[in-house]
């Protein structure tokens, strides 16, 4: 596999998505391979499918894999699950991963990969400072990006606002619930992205989930200091993402190796030399 794929993976839901990417443009380098999740969609039910997604395109050792999960993620340890299996709060997904797929990976909230995912190669490709992005679905998942950095496991579709939490109204599963039509659900809309702005002054604000194909409904009637554009990537951003999260970690992780070899050999010399002193002394 070429050095410039990295392997991306999906785990939703309904059903668990991964292709290899090219890091030089976040192209899919093969067609999207897709298992349906497994119900219960427990742990090791999860674990046995996402290795399966893995070894259909045989990656080396080398590849950089990078796995996306509905929850928070600290540490490689899930936090919460909410459309998952409860059993998942507290399993190790990295190591229950590497030792059913055989290959390390690195692992993260699946908001996060999907706000990555287009900062790379989407909607925010080259902007500088911070970017934010809400994806609208069942709930509210959100992301940001800060200089090109990523400030992982934000809830912010969880913020409390005039009483109500955020993604009651601002998701849009909250249009059917409430049977609200488009003129009655953007007021919470503009309700919700004026709050994040009052909080945390973005400087782009991107909006994906399956409602950003019908973006030209809503997003022009938004007031906001911050351009709000729909998300480019689509169903794949979370893929991309994933896969460039796990390229950055690969690098970082080599670049830490070669500072710490640097160190050793330093102080390797060094107490070469006091030992050549010391043995001069005498």
């Amino acid at each position: 596999m070429s050095k410039h794929i990295a392997i991306g993976v999906d785990i939703g839901g309904s059903g668990i998505k991964a292709a290899p990417v090219d890091m030089r443009n976040g192209q899919f380098t093969e067609d999207r391979y897709r298992i349906p999740t497994p119900q219960p969609a427990t742990p090791e039910a999860i674990g046995k499918t996402v290795a399966k997604c893995i070894q259909r395109f045989e990656p080396s050792r080398k590849t950089p894999i990078g796995v996306a999960f509905p929850g928070v993620i600290q540490h490689g340890v899930v936090k919460t699950a909410a459309n998952v299996d409860d059993a998942w709060v507290g399993t190790n997904l990295r190591e229950l991963i590497r030792d059913y797929a055989g290959h390390d990976v690195h692992v993260l909230n699946d908001a996060d990969a999907a706000g990555y995912g287009e900062y790379r190669f989407g909607a925010a490709h080259g902007q500088d400072g911070s970017v934010f992005l809400a994806t609208l679905g069942t709930g509210v998942g959100t992301a940001m990006i800060v200089d090109g950095t990523l400030v992982p496991n934000l809830e912010l579709g969880h913020l409390t606002i005039d009483g109500h939490d955020a993604e009651d109204y601002a998701a849009e599963s909250a249009r059917a619930r409430h049977d609200l039509d488009w003129d009655t659900w953007i007021p919470h809309l503009q309700r919700y992205f004026s709050e994040i702005e009052r909080l945390f002054w973005p400087d782009l604000i991107i909006v994906g989930g399956g409602v950003s194909k019908s973006s030209h409904m809503f997003l022009p009637r938004l007031t906001l200091r911050a351009p709000i554009v729909p998300a480019e990537l689509l169903n794949g951003a979370g893929i991309v993402g994933a896969a460039a999260a796990a390229c950055a970690e690969d690098s970082k992780e080599k670049a830490r190796a070669k500072e710490h070899a640097k160190r050793a050999d330093k102080e390797a010399k060094k107490s070469a030399k006091r030992a050549e002193k010391a043995s001069g002394a005498r």
